[in-house]
């Protein structure tokens, strides 16, 4: 039930994290310009996002301190400024250290945008910041469990998302919204049933409008192009089942941003469930050897999943000595939570499958035991349960 309930606030949160957009009127008032369509704004924002996406962090946060000088009662500001601190949060998702100072930051954005909302309620740049804020707030909040509240955010979101393409239909990243909304609004219900009647408060949803909307803003769009991409390549991978399709955003990404230890894994994760396990394997390594170096981004969030992968590859060749040394690794480096993660669990239930095909039994029982106290990831309790049945061969 939890994952069904995370997969339907999830499903919420993912329609607010566009820009917001202004409130349909009866009659139609003059359109404001924005500040994203003035050139210097938009030559700023643009290397910012660049240096962002690229994790040079300290070169983003100048661009988006200038834009902020020169904007001071903006909400572009501090929107852009705690992005860099959304991407510290993103690339080790266990480490909650950096929560405040967001949730800080976006209630500087809200603020800012209630201010010039309470002077011009169709203010464009003030509905756009405003609802990106309370999506970003609502999918942390989401990431930490508390539903409540980031249901609440997206759906105060949602109505600046859904707007904003009726008003501005040219605009390709305006689009990025409405198509996020009209893909999972079609496809969640048809996969989790226990959610249509949540849904039948929605407007209804349309997969494949969904996805056109979606590829226009990654080929056309600006601000929000490698968000569509990414969103592309997640839906593809998790939904669609489209490893080609997956492959290539991936790629996409990693060719754009070779920087950036996020598009790094997930291309590496691509190519391991494409089944393309030797391609991988060079991927994951490298991954490894910048996480060693202490290059940026190159966690040890990220490291687990290099350790993981390589593990399973040499799992893949029936290789159980050489996939060891990578598990044990996984588990040390896992060690440094107390949260039974994704990969730390997997990892102990991976062991206990290379125990049991090296004739240690003993060992492998151990180790199913264990995940049986753990979280239940991926199945991971019933495998370890037809495991101590059974041995893993």
């Amino acid at each position: 039930m939890k994952a069904i309930i995370r997969q339907t606030t999830t499903m919420l949160l993912l329609l607010a994290l566009a820009p917001a957009a202004m409130r349909s009127t009866v009659a139609q008032p003059v359109r404001t310009v924005s500040v994203l369509e003035q050139p210097s704004i938009k030559e700023l924002a643009t290397v910012g996002m660049d240096h962002l996406y690229d994790l040079r962090f300290d070169e983003a946060q100048r661009a988006f301190d200038l834009i902020d000088q020169q904007l001071p009662d903006h909400p572009i500001g501090p929107f852009l400024q705690s992005l860099t601190t959304w991407w510290q949060i993103l690339l080790d998702l266990s480490d909650e250290s950096h929560d405040r100072t967001f949730f800080s930051a976006m209630e500087s954005v809200i603020d800012r945008c209630d201010a010039i909302l309470d002077d011009d309620p169709d203010n464009v740049d003030a509905l756009f910041f405003k609802g990106a804020a309370l999506g970003f707030r609502g999918r942390l909040r989401s990431n930490r469990g508390d539903w409540f509240k980031a249901a609440m955010d997206g759906k105060r979101a949602m109505d600046y998302v859904l707007a904003v393409p009726r008003l501005e239909p040219d605009n390709a990243d305006y689009g990025f919204g409405k198509g996020i909304y009209d893909y999972f609004a079609a496809v969640v219900p048809d996969r989790h049933p226990y959610v249509k009647p949540v849904m039948g408060l929605f407007p209804r949803g349309d997969r494949e409008r969904g996805l056109e909307l979606l590829e226009r803003t990654a080929s056309e769009g600006h601000y929000i192009q490698t968000e569509a991409v990414y969103f592309l390549l997640q839906i593809n991978f998790i939904y669609e089942r489209n490893y080609k399709q997956s492959l290539e955003h991936a790629a996409w990404l990693r060719e754009r941003y070779p920087n950036n230890a996020f598009f790094h894994a997930i291309y590496g994760r691509v190519l391991a469930h494409a089944g393309r396990w030797s391609q991988s394997a060079p991927v994951f390594t490298e991954i490894l050897d910048r996480y060693k170096r202490g290059d940026t981004g190159y966690n040890a969030a990220v490291a687990e999943q290099a350790l993981y992968y390589l593990a399973r590859e040499r799992m893949v060749r029936r290789d159980f000595e050489t996939a060891l040394p990578f598990l044990l690794q996984l588990e040390a480096l896992s060690a440094r939570s107390k949260k039974d993660g994704y990969f730390k669990v997997l990892g102990r239930l991976r062991q206990g499958m290379s125990f049991d095909a090296l004739g240690q039994r003993d060992l492998a029982v151990q180790r199913y035991r264990e995940v049986l106290r753990m979280k239940d990831w991926a199945d991971s309790h019933d495998r370890a349960s037809s495991y101590l049945d059974e041995p893993y061969r």
